[in-house]
């Protein structure tokens, strides 16, 4: 018997009863109370869950080492668990009461994109895992817009069927990264219907992708947004949620990427994914607690060449 996948498949099946639990328990609780939940289970996982605990950590350490004291990370981390289950929570939440959008969530830069989507040939909207950054998703379609999603099919397979349902609720699309041609041909289908396809590049991306900075050290990153840009003539928007003293959020579209011409095709795109990830890097920098440390960003290596 596999031990390893034993305790995994027990693992996600109580993080598929909990996800059944909080959804249900988010249709009659006020948000102050589910909230406070959260702060209480985020403490709980902090201090339970050991894998994470300890990426979340050496993740800020690489990312604040030389700028920051061991307890302001360790603090930052605390922030990190307890934001995840405050954004987890708030989705289910705010899933089942649609109206409540425009009001928990403003729009700064809309003309961004309404200028990008007047050329007629989509918007990428590129983002990271930030914030409660699938409510920004809701909010576009609400306001009349078409909008997708690329991302991972989820691990269990279960919680990946009601999690789309609710994202079907709000009319999103759902690209799954896999198969790979099904994917990019999805991608380029809404580009060509002027829709807007959202891209997170904040993850690990193994061999596929580029090793650009980020916190001053190497990370694999996608490169998609660029190559779809250059095949389609879509514009690239960088997008994230930040939450608010009031626990509302706004929704910034940052101005167009100017796709910067490097000496070749490769050069080209790794200039501007570097420039996408500047960006993303410099809003985690400013609001570190929003971002998810639980993830081995930097688990991929560039290849040393031979002298």
């Amino acid at each position: 018997m596999d031990i390893k996948k034993l305790r995994k498949n027990i693992a996600r099946f109580f993080a598929w009863l909990g996800l059944i639990f909080f959804s249900l328990i988010s249709k009659f609780l006020p948000l102050s109370f589910l909230f406070a939940l959260a702060k209480g289970i985020s403490l709980i996982g902090y201090k339970l869950d050991k894998k994470h605990r300890e990426v979340a950590l050496e993740s800020l350490s690489i990312a604040f080492g030389q700028d920051k004291t061991r307890s302001q990370i360790e603090q930052i981390a605390k922030d990190s668990f307890f934001f995840m289950a405050k954004s987890g929570i708030e989705i289910l939440y705010l899933s089942d009461r649609p109206r409540l959008m425009d009001k928990k969530i403003q729009m700064a830069g809309r003309e961004h994109l309404d200028a990008a989507l007047a050329k007629g040939n989509g918007v990428i909207m590129v983002s990271a895992h930030f914030g409660s950054f699938p409510l920004a998703l809701a909010r576009l379609t609400l306001s009349g817009y078409k909008a997708a999603i690329i991302m991972r099919t989820m691990r269990d397979a279960r919680a990946d069927k009601m999690i789309k349902a609710k994202r079907d609720k709000f009319n999103i699309k759902t690209i799954y990264t896999q198969p790979r041609a099904t994917c990019v041909n999805m991608t380029i289908d809404a580009l060509r219907n002027n829709e807007i396809v959202f891209i997170p590049i904040d993850q690990n991306f193994g061999s596929g992708g580029v090793f650009v900075d980020f916190f001053g050290r190497k990370a694999a990153t996608a490169t998609g947004p660029v190559v779809l840009a250059q095949r389609t003539k879509a514009v690239i928007l960088p997008c994230f949620m930040l939450r608010q003293d009031d626990d509302s959020h706004k929704m910034i579209i940052e101005p167009a990427l100017e796709l910067q011409e490097g000496s070749n095709r490769q050069d080209t795109i790794s200039v501007n994914i570097q420039k996408l990830t500047n960006i993303i890097e410099s809003y985690i920098r400013k609001y570190p607690a929003e971002w998810g440390w639980i993830h081995r960003r930097w688990k991929s290596k560039p290849e040393m060449k031979e002298v």
